[in-house]
């Protein structure tokens, strides 16, 4: 089978596209790149669609690499027929491939291994074809040698019996199809077990569906047996496998049968339960791993592509008590202008201090928002200043500060501010992320964020790859200004990488700012490759072309520059000039000439050049009067912000330590299939307080 059709045959997606994407990953084209520029050539498919047909590419390569491998081993030992060799080659599901290969695998010696040098292969043989009633006679003929009774031969033709039924192709599958459509996962308690905290309360006495356990459950379950807190099953329905097996094997009712179904049972119940068990709890993991990669890729997206303030002069507050709080002020640009640290809260309480110190900064420089960091005394430090007179008042916003502390502890922070402690890089990666959270956040590891499920959890590989793309799409559907980005941030830019971002960044610094796309070029190591790749997704405001502050590729400059010499414009005439955009949007010739997906791009992109996507950052008050737990009420109203959604509900920040929880079931009357259909990072809800249990530090919520 060719790697296209296999594709086909898992997705559905047009050959033509398959093969396009193919052809361009092969050459080097990265996904953002593929999806926004070569959509004549794929027909138009997405990111989605694009990165899976790339990684079904790569699963095939690793399919027909085991293939290979499986082939050469068991022709190396002569047993490869032409039969086994045709369905090896013919399959292209690895389960099925591990099956026609286990009778072949190395293995430690087994009860079989030794009975067949005792001599009883013939035994088990005729045992199997269930021809004969008296067994006994036949049976005596291999009582020699290490085998000293009939029962002893009996015994040993029934491990090598059981070694067949447990290595059958066919057996296995129906069995893997039993197990993973049927079966029943339990959870239960271990006696003596410590769980103080009653994480995993609900699962003492548990049993579900296997196949219909949602996959954050599966986890939460799976992390209470890692932590030996629980006890945990997946069982089939065993009398109806032993019965399809016994209908599978059994041919007669005679003395044979009798011993065929006695290894039916032995094979079940101690080679295929215990591995299919295992095959199965890994698929289920399998499965709850993809479902929490994705939720939380869809976070982390949300979050890179928060709204930002832009270009304003900051003044940012790492909020603490003991420790008082960490203040910076930063240009438009993000440099640091001030620091220094005041003490408004309990033990010191120096609040008119604060005030009057705050009140200054703001005046000195000039500061046009300020960043408020969310977490410890976060709340008791917005309060204060909203009680500060100033004479041109800022907007005051409340920024999330996950991973600030991994920020300023870095290897990233240390080569920013070599010169400033942790709690100074802290403050001023808060101010940024007001900013520009997108340039801020792209220098932590995604993983610290605070917006995942289970991520400690799943597959660590798979996840890194995951969130790496997904912080590479955020960057390029923004774009990027290549003569302000860090270095950070330029890598994640298509076709740049690490090393590329620090020769622009030196070649920037030495140079001065780039004037045009076309003088990128002039970088150590940027070929034109690189520059194909990345030259539509980097920004050069006050260029002399209009083009390069806009996602139109230089290689439809010349397409551009001929439009607008046919309609008598310049081509800054013809941007955003809408009557005559729409006409040349639904020109046919046009469409025929560069293809109706680019063109409709290249129109879009002039009608409003350079536009960021992300919506702008609105000011968020939370509820007066609340600072802990104990002052909510069932019934209360209170403001808040989604920090996190998962597959079973949204975390609110109220503005307290404690984060409640919308669960699914009280976001909307109608039924919700996920959370994040309603619900995103960092949206702005009013939610009715329904549960409260402080023993726990749970707080319930509903927004229906």
């Amino acid at each position: 089978m060719l790697v296209n059709k296999y594709i086909g045959q898992l997705t559905k997606l047009p050959e033509k596209g398959i093969l396009a994407v193919l052809k361009l990953s092969d050459e080097g084209a990265t996904i953002p790149f593929i999806s926004r520029y070569r959509k004549e050539q794929t027909g138009n498919l997405d990111e989605l669609e694009i990165e899976r047909v790339i990684q079904l590419a790569d699963q095939f390569k690793q399919i027909v690499k085991r293939k290979k491998f499986i082939i050469e081993t068991i022709s190396a030992t002569g047993d490869l027929s032409v039969t086994l060799n045709e369905k090896i080659s013919a399959c292209f599901d690895l389960n099925v491939l591990e099956d026609l290969y286990l009778p072949y695998k190395k293995k430690k010696q087994t009860k079989a291994d030794t009975a067949k040098k005792s001599g009883l292969l013939g035994l088990a043989k005729t045992i199997m074809a269930q021809e004969l009633n008296k067994l006994d006679e036949v049976a005596l003929r291999y009582v020699k040698g290490p085998i000293s009774s009939i029962e002893e031969a009996y015994e040993g033709a029934g491990h090598i019996m059981a070694e067949w039924i447990t290595e059958n192709p066919i057996v296995r599958e129906k069995l893997r199809h039993s197990f993973y459509n049927f079966s029943i996962l339990t959870a239960t308690k271990i006696k003596k077990a410590e769980d103080p905290l009653g994480k995993y309360k609900n699962f003492y006495d548990f049993s579900q569906s296997g196949s219909n356990c949602p996959p954050y459950r599966f986890l939460a379950i799976l992390r209470g047996e890692n932590e030996k807190v629980l006890k945990v099953k997946i069982q089939p329905n065993a009398d109806y496998n032993l019965g399809w097996m016994e209908r599978f094997y059994i041919k007669r009712d005679n003395d044979c049968s009798e011993l065929v179904k006695d290894a039916i049972k032995v094979a079940y119940k101690k080679q295929l339960v215990p591995s299919l068990e295992l095959e199965t709890k890994a698929h289920f993991k399998a499965l709850a791993d993809e479902k929490s990669i994705q939720n939380f890729t869809k976070n982390i997206e949300q979050l890179l592509l928060s709204p930002p303030v832009g270009a304003k002069r900051v003044l940012a507050i790492d909020p603490g008590f003991r420790t008082g709080c960490k203040i910076v002020c930063l240009s438009e640009n993000g440099d640091l202008l001030h620091n220094t640290t005041i003490f408004p809260h309990p033990p010191q309480k120096e609040k008119s201090k604060a005030i009057s110190k705050i009140a200054q900064l703001v005046e000195q420089y000039k500061i046009e928002a300020i960043a408020i960091g969310d977490g410890t005394a976060g709340r008791e430090t917005e309060n204060l200043i909203k009680h500060i007179a100033f004479k041109n008042p800022p907007l005051a916003y409340v920024v999330r500060e996950d991973g600030a502390s991994i920020y300023s502890a870095s290897k990233v922070a240390r080569e920013e501010f070599p010169d400033y402690d942790v709690t100074v890089r802290g403050a001023v990666s808060i101010g940024r992320r007001l900013c520009d959270p997108l340039a801020e956040l792209v220098k932590i590891d995604a993983r610290s964020l605070g917006v995942g499920q289970y991520q400690h959890d799943v597959n660590q590989t798979l996840l890194k790859a995951a969130l790496d793309l997904t912080v590479e799409k955020a960057v390029n559907k923004v774009g990027v200004n290549v003569n302000t980005a860090s270095k950070y941030l330029l890598s994640y830019v298509s076709g740049i990488g690490p090393k590329l971002a620090e020769s622009i960044v030196e070649f920037r610094t030495k140079n001065g700012r780039f004037k045009n796309r076309a003088s990128l070029k002039l970088v150590p190591r940027l070929g034109e490759k690189a520059f194909e790749q990345a030259a539509g997704f980097l920004r050069i405001k006050g260029a002399g072309n209009p083009l390069d502050n806009s996602s139109v590729h230089p290689e439809q400059y010349r397409t551009v520059e001929s439009i607008a010499k046919e309609c008598q414009l310049s081509v800054k005439e013809l941007i955003g000039n809408i009557e005559v955009l729409q006409k040349i949007e639904n020109s046919t010739q046009l469409k025929n000439k560069i293809g109706a997906f680019t063109l409709k791009d290249i129109v879009a992109e002039l009608k409003k050049p350079g536009i960021d996507p992300r919506l702008k950052s609105r000011v968020f008050q939370f509820t007066e009067g609340i600072n802990g737990i104990e002052d909510l009420k069932v019934g209360m109203l209170v403001n808040g912000l989604i920090t996190n959604v998962t597959d079973f509900g949204a975390f609110v920040n109220i503005g307290i330590k404690t984060n409640g929880l919308i669960h699914k079931t009280e976001i909307s009357d109608a039924f919700v299939q996920h959370p994040t259909d309603y619900l995103a990072i960092d949206q702005q809800v009013q939610a009715r307080v329904i549960l409260i249990e402080p023993e726990r530090n749970r707080i319930g919520l509903s927004i229906k």
